[in-house]
């Protein structure tokens, strides 16, 4: 591989097609319980690929997901294969099958987190988004299970003009459930999902700026936007000076499909992301290395012409605009995101910052806490130190630099409490 590609952070691995609903918005199609895709990655197949990713590096968060991938047999085999490499192994589900059985499985399996889809605190809402009546119920009772359990969970709330103004009681509710972070995604109108009335731009913009703000200033839960590439202009609109404007990754905010981060489809097909048709090839034919190294979809991706007003923008550089959306409805890769209401200033391009580069050491008192932050977050967690002692000339990572960044994000707080698993502590269910 070569190595001026840096390695994905994340890698979403369809391992089926199978589910036990009927979402409005499924970007697969999702098939019903009976009927999987009979020509799915064997265990072997899906073992060979974890391999391959690992290969590339331990700390690659690879996203078990669907479909619903708790109606694949072996997913507590695939997810301790995965687990055992040093990947970090979560799924995503609908948490309909998520009982207490299966959390204690998960947990020994050695699953990081859960993440939960939830679109609504309606019930009647949430089961007609959903395609099947009493879903919202066994969601919740999923939550008391990871809860109780022991589970790092986050809630994934999809947002549509129908329940855009439950933003803020969503974030009241995935604090008090004691989620670690809530996700708010913005769909892309593909599979199923292009019959649904996604979201008006206006309501868009709002519902980005809103997330913005509490972005800022939640303190108890990590509330981030995922396929909403503007996040990061938004973010260096309200401040600056803002952490979250200079970290990498995940918390860069822009668009990360084919740079870091792509998906593997159930038959082995590669994807920049779940919303991108284009086959970038199939981990049956290559090494997902070579794929992720040599793929001419992902090197578009990365160094991007872009049109229209996204390539007349200042903020290009910074966000870029999703580019599943022109994709989906022009066939144009390189296409305006047109849910984008912003309009270019005509100033300068606003470069993205680099990391300082240099080796830093961890103590061993650092080194014990970086072990008890929850998987999900933990190479976020080391990036975002070791830029903060970088700053203040270190050349040595400790658990009070630790202490002092968690202030900046947390306050005096301080960080949400976890076990020595790197759980969250919770005192039963919330009042």
């Amino acid at each position: 591989m070569a190595t001026s590609v840096e390695p994905p952070f994340l890698v979403a691995l369809n391992l089926t097609q199978r589910c036990n609903l009927a979402c409005a918005h499924c970007y697969l199609d999702a098939r019903t319980r009976d009927h999987g895709d009979e020509d799915e990655l064997s265990n072997s197949e899906v073992k060979t690929l974890l391999d391959d990713i690992a290969a590339l590096s331990d700390e690659i968060m690879v996203v078990l997901t669907g479909g619903e991938p708790l109606l694949r047999p072996d997913i507590d085999i695939i997810a301790r294969y995965g687990a055992d490499l040093g990947l970090m192994v979560v799924v995503g589900t609908n948490g309909t099958a998520l009982t207490k059985k299966r959390v204690g499985a998960l947990v020994e399996a050695g699953v990081a987190g859960v993440g939960i889809s939830l679109d609504s605190l309606r019930p009647a809402h949430h089961d007609t988004f959903r395609g099947r009546a009493g879903s919202w119920n066994k969601t919740m009772a999923a939550i008391d299970a990871c809860r109780s359990g022991g589970l790092t969970f986050q809630l994934h709330f999809s947002v549509t003009d129908d329940n855009a103004d439950e933003l803020e009681d969503m974030i009241a509710f995935a604090r008090e459930a004691g989620a670690l972070v809530l996700n708010v995604f913005f769909l892309v109108c593909t599979g199923r999902g292009e019959k649904v009335t996604n979201i008006s731009a206006a309501t868009y913009d709002d519902v980005m700026r809103r997330v913005t703000r509490a972005a800022y200033e939640e303190k108890k839960l990590m509330v981030r936007a995922k396929c909403a590439p503007h996040f990061k202009r938004m973010a260096l609109e309200l401040d600056p000076a803002w952490p979250i404007t200079t970290a990498h990754g995940y918390e860069a905010g822009g668009c990360l499909a084919g740079t870091r981060y792509c998906r593997v489809k159930p038959n082995g097909d590669v994807t920049a992301c779940p919303y991108m048709e284009p086959v970038a090839g199939s981990v049956r034919e290559a090494a997902f290395s070579s794929i992720w190294s040599d793929a001419p979809i992902f090197a578009q991706l990365r160094a991007p012409r872009l049109e229209g007003r996204c390539g007349a923008c200042e903020y290009s550089k910074v966000c870029g605009g999703c580019r599943a959306r022109p994709l989906a409805r022009d066939g144009e890769l390189m296409g305006e995101d047109f849910l984008c209401i912003y309009e270019p200033g005509g100033g300068a391009t606003i470069q993205p910052l680099t990391s300082k580069s240099g080796a830093l050491a961890w103590s061993p008192d650092a080194e014990d806490r970086l072990k008890h932050v929850p998987a999900f977050v933990r190479r976020l967690v080391r990036k975002s130190v070791e830029e903060y002692v970088r700053e203040q000339g270190g050349d040595e990572v400790t658990a009070e630099d630790m202490n002092a960044v968690a202030r900046r994000r947390f306050g005096d707080a301080g960080p949400p409490a976890f076990s020595s698993q790197g759980r969250r502590n919770t005192k039963g269910p919330p009042e």
